[in-house]
């Protein structure tokens, strides 16, 4: 009976030892072998060309060009190309971008072991596979009557940098204090916001929050322990009178 090609991987990390990792427990199964390794979202898609990727594994956050923005220049190279996400993100709004922009599967990088060699099986074989940890609250949003976006009404889809900016502004922190949060200057903090807000139609933070929480990237119980944080913080302090002293001439 001839033997079935290999799955041909090809690895997508910022960590070289992540990748390395990686490299090494796919390469021991028989039905697998990876045939590259970038180490962001631009080395990716040259290397796909180059090799000839079945599966590409992208980390959403990555320096040039992060997984999320990526996927459509991936799909742009092969249309059979199959994308799994494996990231830190837990929001469920991630996953659904990431699948909104085509991605076939999102898997955690704590379920590593548990979940990464089934999801690249599964999207080899053209099915969607999510994160055991998520597919839960996937389906239960299902049969919720929110009307939750993954993306603007237009179809855009939120870049990484734009969701994790959208997050932290949700949380209340400012301009200022996101940019020291992610290394970046107060303008492109600014430009961030600008591009969410259009693409999504927010006019307010209050619009913001309100996304924030049906996307699932700010937590109810979160909010109200930021918004109780606030309002102490807003509690005017009563002066205490400065005693005077004087001064004993000797």
């Amino acid at each position: 009976m001839p033997k079935s090609p290999s799955i041909r991987v090809l690895i997508a990390d910022d960590h070289a030892i992540l990748r390395s990792g990686l490299k090494m427990l796919i390469d021991v199964q028989p039905d697998m072998t990876v045939v590259g390794e970038a180490q962001d979202g631009r080395e990716a898609i040259r290397m796909a060309q180059d090799f000839g990727a079945d599966v590409v594994i992208l980390d959403i956050t990555m320096p040039n060009l992060g997984g999320l923005s990526a996927i459509s220049e991936l799909m742009k190279v092969s249309t059979k190309i199959h994308v799994l996400l494996l990231t830190m993100h837990e929001e469920v709004a991630y996953v659904r971008t990431a699948l909104a922009a085509g991605a076939s599967g999102y898997v955690l990088k704590k379920s590593v072991d548990a979940d990464l060699l089934s999801g690249i099986r599964a999207v080899h074989k053209g099915r969607m596979y999510v994160d055991s940890g998520l597919a839960n609250s996937l389906v239960r949003e299902a049969f919720t009557e929110q009307n939750v976006r993954a993306t603007g009404p237009d179809g855009k889809v939120l870049t990484e940098r734009e969701l994790q900016v959208l997050k932290l502004v949700a949380e209340g922190l400012s301009s200022r204090e996101i940019a020291e949060r992610i290394f970046v200057s107060t303008k492109t903090v600014e430009t961030y916001r600008a591009r969410f807000a259009e693409k999504l139609g927010l006019k307010s933070r209050a619009d913001v929050v309100g996304y924030a929480l049906d996307v699932g990237l700010l937590s109810s119980d979160r909010f109200a322990a930021r918004k109780s944080q606030d309002e102490i913080a807003n509690i005017p302090r009563k002066r205490t009178p400065t005693r005077r002293t004087s001064r004993i001439k000797e």
